[in-house]
Protein backbone atom coordinates (compact mmCIF):
# COMPACT_ATOMS: atom_id res chain seq x y z
CA UNK A 1 0.00 0.00 0.00
CA UNK A 2 2.90 2.48 0.93
CA UNK A 3 4.59 1.55 -2.62
CA UNK A 4 1.49 2.45 -4.68
CA UNK A 5 0.92 5.60 -3.00
CA UNK A 6 4.34 6.58 -3.01
CA UNK A 7 4.31 5.58 -6.73
CA UNK A 8 1.02 7.89 -7.21
CA UNK A 9 2.43 10.88 -5.57
CA UNK A 10 4.65 11.49 -8.08
CA UNK A 11 2.31 11.29 -10.93
CA UNK A 12 -0.41 13.66 -8.90
CA UNK A 13 2.55 16.09 -8.74
CA UNK A 14 3.79 15.84 -12.24
CA UNK A 15 -0.10 16.32 -13.28
CA UNK A 16 -0.47 19.77 -11.27
CA UNK A 17 2.84 20.96 -12.83
CA UNK A 18 1.75 20.37 -16.19
CA UNK A 19 -1.97 22.19 -15.38
CA UNK A 20 0.09 25.42 -13.25
CA UNK A 21 2.16 25.44 -16.42
CA UNK A 22 -0.63 25.56 -18.75
CA UNK A 23 -2.90 28.08 -16.60
CA UNK A 24 0.36 30.08 -16.87
CA UNK A 25 0.09 29.85 -20.98
CA UNK A 26 -3.20 30.64 -21.21
CA UNK A 27 -2.67 32.95 -18.93
CA UNK A 28 -0.13 34.66 -21.71
CA UNK A 29 -1.75 34.24 -24.65
CA UNK A 30 -5.03 36.36 -22.71
CA UNK A 31 -2.09 38.90 -21.73
CA UNK A 32 -1.02 38.96 -25.42
CA UNK A 33 -4.12 38.73 -26.98
CA UNK A 34 -5.09 42.04 -24.67
CA UNK A 35 -2.56 44.00 -25.74
CA UNK A 36 -2.09 43.37 -29.07
CA UNK A 37 -6.13 44.30 -29.07
CA UNK A 38 -4.99 47.65 -27.46
CA UNK A 39 -2.45 48.45 -29.61
CA UNK A 40 -4.39 48.11 -32.99
CA UNK A 41 -7.20 50.18 -31.21
CA UNK A 42 -4.88 52.82 -30.25
CA UNK A 43 -3.37 52.66 -34.16
CA UNK A 44 -6.51 52.97 -35.42
CA UNK A 45 -7.63 55.78 -33.04
CA UNK A 46 -5.00 57.69 -34.45
CA UNK A 47 -6.08 56.99 -37.52
CA UNK A 48 -9.47 57.63 -37.65
CA UNK A 49 -8.76 61.71 -35.73
CA UNK A 50 -6.19 62.35 -38.30
CA UNK A 51 -8.97 61.28 -41.14
CA UNK A 52 -11.29 63.48 -38.87
CA UNK A 53 -9.34 66.49 -38.25
CA UNK A 54 -8.21 66.73 -42.24
CA UNK A 55 -12.47 66.43 -43.13
CA UNK A 56 -13.43 68.74 -40.68
CA UNK A 57 -10.41 71.49 -42.52
CA UNK A 58 -11.42 70.49 -45.72
CA UNK A 59 -14.76 70.74 -45.05
CA UNK A 60 -13.85 74.53 -44.48
CA UNK A 61 -12.27 74.94 -47.49
CA UNK A 62 -13.83 73.28 -50.12
CA UNK A 63 -17.04 76.02 -50.35
CA UNK A 64 -14.62 78.08 -52.23
CA UNK A 65 -15.08 75.85 -55.60
CA UNK A 66 -18.89 76.68 -55.43
CA UNK A 67 -19.32 80.32 -53.89
CA UNK A 68 -20.93 82.50 -55.45
CA UNK A 69 -20.81 86.54 -55.15
CA UNK A 70 -23.13 88.80 -54.08
CA UNK A 71 -24.10 91.49 -55.74
CA UNK A 72 -21.03 94.37 -55.35
CA UNK A 73 -18.78 91.62 -53.92
CA UNK A 74 -17.56 90.30 -57.22
CA UNK A 75 -13.88 91.22 -55.94
CA UNK A 76 -14.44 88.96 -52.77
CA UNK A 77 -14.37 85.78 -54.94
CA UNK A 78 -11.46 83.54 -54.55
CA UNK A 79 -10.69 81.71 -57.17
CA UNK A 80 -7.33 79.79 -58.48
CA UNK A 81 -5.60 82.53 -60.15
CA UNK A 82 -5.98 84.84 -57.10
CA UNK A 83 -4.68 82.18 -55.06
CA UNK A 84 -1.55 81.81 -57.26
CA UNK A 85 -1.38 84.08 -59.94
CA UNK A 86 -0.02 87.77 -60.10
CA UNK A 87 -1.91 90.61 -58.99
CA UNK A 88 -2.72 93.55 -61.60
CA UNK A 89 -2.43 97.05 -60.94
CA UNK A 90 -3.05 99.88 -63.26
CA UNK A 91 -0.03 102.00 -62.34
CA UNK A 92 2.08 99.09 -61.63
CA UNK A 93 3.64 96.05 -62.77
CA UNK A 94 2.46 92.62 -61.64
CA UNK A 95 3.28 90.70 -58.83
CA UNK A 96 2.24 88.40 -55.94
CA UNK A 97 0.30 89.83 -52.48
CA UNK A 98 -0.97 88.41 -49.75
CA UNK A 99 -3.57 91.59 -48.56
CA UNK A 100 -6.68 89.69 -47.34
CA UNK A 101 -7.57 93.08 -45.29
CA UNK A 102 -8.56 95.83 -47.98
CA UNK A 103 -11.02 97.29 -49.86
CA UNK A 104 -9.84 94.59 -52.69
CA UNK A 105 -8.56 91.48 -50.94
CA UNK A 106 -5.96 89.60 -52.54
CA UNK A 107 -5.68 85.98 -51.45
CA UNK A 108 -2.36 85.12 -53.57
CA UNK A 109 -0.69 82.17 -51.77
CA UNK A 110 2.79 82.02 -53.59
CA UNK A 111 4.76 84.82 -51.03
CA UNK A 112 3.60 82.49 -48.05
CA UNK A 113 4.73 79.57 -49.92
CA UNK A 114 8.27 80.93 -50.99
CA UNK A 115 8.70 82.09 -47.50
CA UNK A 116 7.81 78.83 -45.90
CA UNK A 117 10.71 76.68 -48.32
CA UNK A 118 13.10 79.41 -47.47
CA UNK A 119 12.88 79.44 -43.64
CA UNK A 120 12.47 75.67 -43.74
CA UNK A 121 15.56 75.08 -46.11
CA UNK A 122 17.75 77.56 -43.88
CA UNK A 123 16.78 75.45 -40.98
CA UNK A 124 17.63 71.89 -42.84
CA UNK A 125 21.02 73.08 -44.49
CA UNK A 126 21.76 74.26 -40.50
CA UNK A 127 20.21 71.58 -38.35
CA UNK A 128 21.32 68.57 -40.80
CA UNK A 129 25.05 68.40 -40.88
CA UNK A 130 25.47 69.89 -37.26
CA UNK A 131 22.61 66.96 -36.21
CA UNK A 132 24.70 63.86 -38.08
CA UNK A 133 28.11 64.92 -37.23
CA UNK A 134 27.17 64.90 -33.31
CA UNK A 135 25.57 61.71 -34.06
CA UNK A 136 28.66 60.61 -35.90
CA UNK A 137 30.87 61.48 -32.63
CA UNK A 138 28.36 60.52 -29.77
CA UNK A 139 28.35 57.20 -31.47
CA UNK A 140 31.64 56.40 -32.78
CA UNK A 141 34.21 58.36 -31.12
CA UNK A 142 33.21 59.86 -27.89
CA UNK A 143 33.60 58.03 -24.66
CA UNK A 144 30.36 56.62 -22.61
CA UNK A 145 31.07 59.39 -19.68
CA UNK A 146 30.86 62.06 -22.98
CA UNK A 147 28.10 59.90 -24.34
CA UNK A 148 25.84 60.29 -21.40
CA UNK A 149 26.57 64.05 -21.96
CA UNK A 150 26.03 64.59 -25.28
CA UNK A 151 23.20 62.82 -26.33
CA UNK A 152 20.74 64.18 -23.36
CA UNK A 153 21.75 67.46 -23.89
CA UNK A 154 21.27 67.63 -27.39
CA UNK A 155 17.96 65.92 -26.77
CA UNK A 156 16.98 68.50 -24.12
CA UNK A 157 16.76 70.65 -27.24
CA UNK A 158 13.35 68.79 -27.83
CA UNK A 159 11.97 70.05 -24.13
CA UNK A 160 12.45 73.72 -25.04
CA UNK A 161 9.28 75.10 -26.20
CA UNK A 162 9.31 76.86 -29.55
CA UNK A 163 8.08 80.38 -28.02
CA UNK A 164 11.21 80.18 -26.22
CA UNK A 165 13.21 79.46 -29.21
CA UNK A 166 11.16 82.63 -30.87
CA UNK A 167 11.94 85.10 -28.12
CA UNK A 168 15.27 84.35 -28.02
CA UNK A 169 15.77 84.63 -31.93
CA UNK A 170 13.83 87.92 -31.72
CA UNK A 171 15.61 89.59 -28.76
CA UNK A 172 18.99 87.78 -29.33
CA UNK A 173 19.80 85.77 -32.62
CA UNK A 174 18.42 88.62 -34.63
CA UNK A 175 20.67 91.05 -33.45
CA UNK A 176 24.12 89.13 -33.62
CA UNK A 177 23.15 88.39 -36.99
CA UNK A 178 22.50 92.15 -38.14
CA UNK A 179 25.79 93.18 -36.42
CA UNK A 180 28.21 90.36 -37.85
CA UNK A 181 26.36 90.36 -41.28
CA UNK A 182 25.41 94.12 -41.59
CA UNK A 183 22.03 93.02 -42.50
CA UNK A 184 19.54 96.13 -43.27
CA UNK A 185 16.46 94.35 -42.54
CA UNK A 186 16.49 92.40 -38.69
CA UNK A 187 13.58 90.27 -38.86
CA UNK A 188 14.80 87.53 -41.63
CA UNK A 189 14.62 84.28 -43.54
CA UNK A 190 17.92 83.31 -42.19
CA UNK A 191 16.99 84.32 -38.54
CA UNK A 192 14.31 82.76 -38.58
CA UNK A 193 15.91 79.36 -40.18
CA UNK A 194 18.81 79.26 -37.54
CA UNK A 195 16.39 79.04 -34.84
CA UNK A 196 13.84 77.01 -36.73
CA UNK A 197 17.13 74.62 -36.86
CA UNK A 198 17.49 74.85 -33.49
CA UNK A 199 14.39 73.06 -32.87
CA UNK A 200 14.82 70.49 -35.99
CA UNK A 201 18.87 69.08 -34.51
CA UNK A 202 17.14 66.71 -32.03
CA UNK A 203 14.49 65.43 -33.91
CA UNK A 204 17.92 64.56 -36.82
CA UNK A 205 19.88 63.77 -34.30
CA UNK A 206 18.10 61.23 -32.43
CA UNK A 207 16.90 59.59 -35.21
CA UNK A 208 20.72 59.37 -37.07
CA UNK A 209 22.12 58.17 -33.73
CA UNK A 210 19.84 55.13 -33.28
CA UNK A 211 20.76 54.65 -37.08
CA UNK A 212 24.19 54.85 -36.56
CA UNK A 213 24.22 52.71 -33.69
CA UNK A 214 21.77 49.64 -35.16
CA UNK A 215 24.75 49.40 -38.23
CA UNK A 216 26.39 45.54 -36.98
CA UNK A 217 29.62 45.92 -35.22
CA UNK A 218 31.07 43.36 -37.05
CA UNK A 219 30.96 46.22 -40.16
CA UNK A 220 33.37 47.99 -38.01
CA UNK A 221 35.76 45.77 -36.44
CA UNK A 222 36.51 43.71 -40.52
CA UNK A 223 37.34 47.49 -41.62
CA UNK A 224 39.50 48.29 -39.00
CA UNK A 225 41.03 44.58 -39.77
CA UNK A 226 41.68 45.35 -43.36
CA UNK A 227 43.66 48.65 -42.00
CA UNK A 228 41.15 51.36 -42.09
CA UNK A 229 41.16 54.37 -39.29
CA UNK A 230 38.54 55.08 -37.12
CA UNK A 231 37.46 58.20 -39.18
CA UNK A 232 37.73 56.12 -42.58
CA UNK A 233 35.74 53.31 -40.67
CA UNK A 234 33.04 55.97 -39.81
CA UNK A 235 33.25 57.97 -42.42
CA UNK A 236 33.16 55.11 -45.41
CA UNK A 237 31.77 52.27 -43.60
CA UNK A 238 28.84 53.06 -40.98
CA UNK A 239 27.67 56.35 -42.41
CA UNK A 240 26.57 54.83 -45.87
CA UNK A 241 25.18 51.41 -44.25
CA UNK A 242 23.17 54.49 -42.20
CA UNK A 243 22.37 56.44 -44.47
CA UNK A 244 18.48 55.29 -44.91
CA UNK A 245 17.69 56.14 -40.93
CA UNK A 246 19.71 59.48 -41.47
CA UNK A 247 17.78 60.48 -44.02
CA UNK A 248 14.27 59.30 -42.57
CA UNK A 249 15.52 61.98 -39.62
CA UNK A 250 16.20 64.85 -42.10
CA UNK A 251 12.66 64.23 -43.52
CA UNK A 252 10.85 64.29 -40.16
CA UNK A 253 12.74 67.27 -39.41
CA UNK A 254 11.94 68.76 -42.63
CA UNK A 255 8.07 67.78 -41.67
CA UNK A 256 8.84 69.71 -38.42
CA UNK A 257 10.25 72.58 -40.03
CA UNK A 258 7.48 73.30 -42.67
CA UNK A 259 4.97 72.83 -39.43
CA UNK A 260 6.35 75.15 -36.92
CA UNK A 261 4.51 78.10 -36.10
CA UNK A 262 5.52 80.23 -33.38
CA UNK A 263 9.37 80.38 -33.96
CA UNK A 264 8.36 81.54 -37.72
CA UNK A 265 5.89 83.95 -36.77
CA UNK A 266 8.08 85.72 -34.00
CA UNK A 267 11.17 85.97 -35.71
CA UNK A 268 10.48 86.22 -39.63
CA UNK A 269 9.39 89.38 -39.69
CA UNK A 270 5.81 88.49 -41.26
CA UNK A 271 6.59 90.52 -44.68
CA UNK A 272 4.30 88.40 -47.82
CA UNK A 273 7.86 88.57 -50.11
CA UNK A 274 8.58 86.61 -52.89
CA UNK A 275 12.24 87.72 -52.86
CA UNK A 276 14.96 85.05 -53.58
CA UNK A 277 17.23 86.32 -50.66
CA UNK A 278 17.35 84.63 -47.53
CA UNK A 279 18.29 88.22 -45.55
CA UNK A 280 14.50 89.34 -46.56
CA UNK A 281 11.33 89.15 -44.01
CA UNK A 282 9.42 86.36 -44.70
CA UNK A 283 5.74 85.20 -44.22
CA UNK A 284 4.70 81.16 -43.62
CA UNK A 285 1.99 79.58 -44.27
CA UNK A 286 1.82 78.17 -40.54
CA UNK A 287 2.12 81.76 -39.24
CA UNK A 288 -0.61 83.28 -41.54
CA UNK A 289 -2.92 80.83 -40.18
CA UNK A 290 -2.48 81.61 -36.19
CA UNK A 291 -1.74 85.32 -37.06
CA UNK A 292 -5.15 85.94 -38.89
CA UNK A 293 -7.38 82.73 -37.81
CA UNK A 294 -8.16 84.16 -34.39
CA UNK A 295 -9.79 87.95 -35.99
CA UNK A 296 -11.36 86.11 -39.28
CA UNK A 297 -14.55 86.74 -40.15
CA UNK A 298 -16.77 83.18 -39.72
CA UNK A 299 -17.66 81.68 -43.46
CA UNK A 300 -15.81 84.70 -45.24
CA UNK A 301 -13.22 84.12 -48.01
CA UNK A 302 -10.39 84.68 -45.59
CA UNK A 303 -11.65 82.13 -43.46
CA UNK A 304 -12.42 79.77 -46.15
CA UNK A 305 -8.23 80.57 -47.62
CA UNK A 306 -7.01 80.08 -44.07
CA UNK A 307 -8.61 77.04 -43.73
CA UNK A 308 -7.11 75.80 -47.35
CA UNK A 309 -3.20 76.79 -45.85
CA UNK A 310 -4.40 74.10 -43.68
CA UNK A 311 -5.00 71.52 -46.23
CA UNK A 312 -1.98 72.48 -48.46
CA UNK A 313 0.10 72.04 -44.98
CA UNK A 314 -1.43 69.09 -44.30
CA UNK A 315 -1.19 67.46 -47.94
CA UNK A 316 2.27 68.73 -48.45
CA UNK A 317 4.05 66.92 -44.67
CA UNK A 318 2.13 63.72 -45.95
CA UNK A 319 3.38 63.91 -49.41
CA UNK A 320 7.06 64.69 -48.07
CA UNK A 321 6.77 61.84 -45.56
CA UNK A 322 5.28 59.37 -47.90
CA UNK A 323 8.21 60.32 -50.38
CA UNK A 324 10.58 59.99 -47.62
CA UNK A 325 9.69 56.78 -46.71
CA UNK A 326 9.30 55.22 -50.45
CA UNK A 327 13.20 56.43 -50.46
CA UNK A 328 14.23 54.85 -47.58
CA UNK A 329 12.61 51.49 -48.59
CA UNK A 330 14.70 51.98 -51.68
CA UNK A 331 18.39 52.68 -50.12
CA UNK A 332 17.57 49.46 -48.01
CA UNK A 333 16.61 47.36 -51.05
CA UNK A 334 19.81 48.44 -52.85
CA UNK A 335 22.38 48.03 -49.36
CA UNK A 336 20.85 44.90 -48.45
CA UNK A 337 21.51 43.94 -52.55
CA UNK A 338 24.98 45.20 -52.44
CA UNK A 339 25.71 43.10 -48.90
CA UNK A 340 24.99 39.95 -50.31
Amino acid sequence: MESQAAGVLPRITATGVHAAAADRRRYTRVVEHVIEGWVKITALSAIVVIFLIFVFIGKEALPLLWEHPEPGLEHEVVTLDNLIGPTHYPDRPSRFVWQPVSNVPKYNLLPLIVGTLKTTVVAILFAAPLAILAAILSSEFAPRWLREIVKPTIELLAGIPSVVLGFFALIVLASWLQQMLGLRIRLNALNAGIALGLAVIPIIFTVAEDALTTVPKSYREASLALGANRWETAIKIVLPAAVPGIFAGVVLGFGRAVGETMIVLMASGNAATTTPWITDSVRTLSATVAAELGEVVFGSPHYRVLFLIGVILFVFTFVVNLLGDVYVQRLKTRLEGSRT
